[in-house]
């Protein structure tokens, strides 16, 4: 026993952060409870015992005031607590409810009556510190409960900061390759996005290179957010902007669970008059199917009651979103050099000054001019499906995003100076995105051409000991794994390799797939008119 309190008390000296007993300081995890205790005339009153139950998890906690009358008890688990004090010579006094807040301190002040200690007075309100005196910092705060309650359609949790004073959204956003989680890139207070910090049960949970949150965790797993715009504690120095900080739930001494369902179709869904006109001939429908399922549910409770507690969630999501596209492609006369329907003159450029250029006759170009590589790539795109030489062609598909998370939390109390926490959270994404043209690739019709497979971990551990009054080691391990494969709508062929394109297929994995190319068409043409392949600025693809 003494070797195992001896191994605890080192551990915990190697990792100390010194708390002074009149301070709240390394909150990103926990919230407090403090203040101060006087008597009827407004005299403090030293050395009486404060102490703090939670009212879920049925834990205790006692701290003695000093000899101003002050107590703080810090390292609480955000939660409901009842707070009372006793003195001889004075009644009990009880207020059976305190909201505590992750990185917050809530002042409770009471004042005791004489009397007996067997005499007990229930305090039901206290005053409220309208000013707060403990820090600076500018912050909301969101509940599980307003979490739960608050209409945010598609269950993202990163746009609740976007209702925190100073924010704004960023006008464009990561490709959903590489981002499947939604984690929204926002500016708060005019700063960069990237500089927004992210922590989880007090861990990293940003992403270094997209500066985005990794894990967005589940609306049934959050018990409660704070997002500080400015004067966050030093403890946050990674950050430049905001910081966002994450509680996950623990278990209580009771069970309690969860189960939801979200069910949208495109019942009532208007169409698109351009792109969706006519009835597609193999579906016989105006607009593509789109369907969107998000399911799950919770569960938590007791393994040993007053000392270990459990809670776990899980969220599925099976969404197929239908999208069409109006286009322009290559007429059937052009894709054979035959470009007298576009309107104008086409020069030899072979034909060494500009000014003295040879016109081809009939504005054809000779089939033993053309690019063998260029007509091999337009074997591969439609023929128009519209007349005209713009605006001739209607894609039309759906994309595929299945997604599962959960993370599974364990909480314990070895004793009123010694608690430990532990937290694992999955989550896997799958996006299928069809191309416009099929084996040619293309635009997007939806957020990706392509395939995204991501799959994201992160752990968190630790633990805090009270080695005196004054001083507490706090110990805490956070990991987290951000793996995405952003793969083309022709992963593993040599496609450019079979249009005649040589050195891009160098092999069937990281070089598979066709090369992007960016056409422009007469008359008046730009970069973008018509477009093949996989690429960023083709489908949002970033491949290879």
């Amino acid at each position: 026993m003494e070797r195992s309190r001896l191994l605890i008390l080192l551990l915990t000296l190697v990792f100390a952060v010194p708390i002074l007993s009149t301070q709240a300081m390394a909150q990103a995890v926990y919230g407090s409870i403090s203040g101060t205790i006087t008597d009827a005339s407004g005299g403090v009153i030293p050395g009486a015992t404060v102490t703090i139950n939670s009212v879920q998890r049925g834990t205790t906690d006692t701290v003695v005031t000093n000899d101003s009358g002050n107590y703080v008890k810090d390292r609480l688990l955000p939660g409901v607590y009842a707070v009372s004090v006793e003195l001889t010579g004075f009644q009990k006094a009880v207020i059976e409810r305190v909201n505590v807040n992750v990185d917050t301190v809530s002042h409770v002040d009471i004042t005791l009556q004489p009397g007996g200690v067997d005499q007990v007075i229930t305090v039901n309100s206290t005053d409220t510190q309208l000013l707060k005196t403990d820090r600076a910092d500018v912050a909301t705060t969101f509940e599980d409960k307003e979490i739960t309650d608050l209409p945010i359609l598609d269950r993202n949790f990163t746009k609740f900061i976007l209702l925190t004073p100073g924010t704004q959204q960023l006008g464009w956003q990561h490709a959903a390759s590489e981002n499947p989680q939604g984690s929204i890139q926002t500016m708060v207070n005019g700063q960069h996005f990237s500089g927004t910090g992210y922590q989880l049960d007090g861990t990293e949970n940003r992403d270094p290179i997209l500066g985005i949150i990794v894990i967005n965790p589940n609306f049934e797993a959050i018990g409660e957010t704070k997002i500080t715009s400015q004067n966050y504690d030093a403890e946050f120095g990674q950050a430049t902007a905001g910081v966002v900080s994450v509680q996950t739930k623990s278990g209580t001494n009771e069970f309690h669970g969860s189960v939801f369902d979200f069910r949208q179709s495109d019942w009532g869904q208007a169409r698109n008059p351009f792109s969706q006109s006519e009835v597609n001939a193999q579906t016989g429908r105006f607009i593509p199917a789109t369907l969107r399922n998000q399911f799950g549910g919770s569960f938590g409770g007791p393994i040993l009651k007053d000392k270990f507690f459990f809670f776990g969630d899980y969220q599925g999501l099976r969404s197929k979103v239908g999208g069409s596209r109006l286009l322009t492609v290559p007429t059937a006369l052009g894709r054979t050099g035959d470009l007298s329907e576009y309107g104008v003159n086409i020069f030899d450029p072979a034909g060494g000054d500009p000014a003295t250029r040879t016109q081809f006759a009939g504005n054809v170009i000779p089939q033993l001019r053309l690019s063998p590589q260029a007509l091999a790539i337009l074997q591969l795109v439609p023929q128009p499906t519209r007349p005209g030489i713009r605006d001739n062609f209607v894609a039309s598909g759906i994309e595929q995003f299945n997604n599962d998370t959960f993370n599974v939390r364990l909480d314990g109390r070895m004793s009123e100076a010694f608690s430990l926490f532990g937290r694992y959270s999955f989550a896997d994404f799958e996006r299928n995105g069809p191309t416009a043209f099929g084996d040619g690739g293309g635009p997007e019709l939806v957020s990706l051409g392509g395939v995204s497979d991501v799959r994201n971990h992160s752990l968190a551990a630790g633990f805090d000991y009270g080695i005196s009054p004054t001083l507490i080691g706090d110990f805490r391990f956070g990991w987290f794994w951000y793996k995405v494969a952003v793969l083309p709508f022709d992963f593993g062929q040599r496609t450019g390799e079979q249009v005649g394109i040589p050195g891009v297929n160098l092999d069937d994995t990281t070089y598979s797939g066709l090369p992007a190319g960016f056409v422009e068409l007469p008359p008046d043409g730009e970069a973008g008119d018509f477009e093949f392949g996989s690429g960023l600025g083709v489908n949002r693809c970033n491949c290879p």
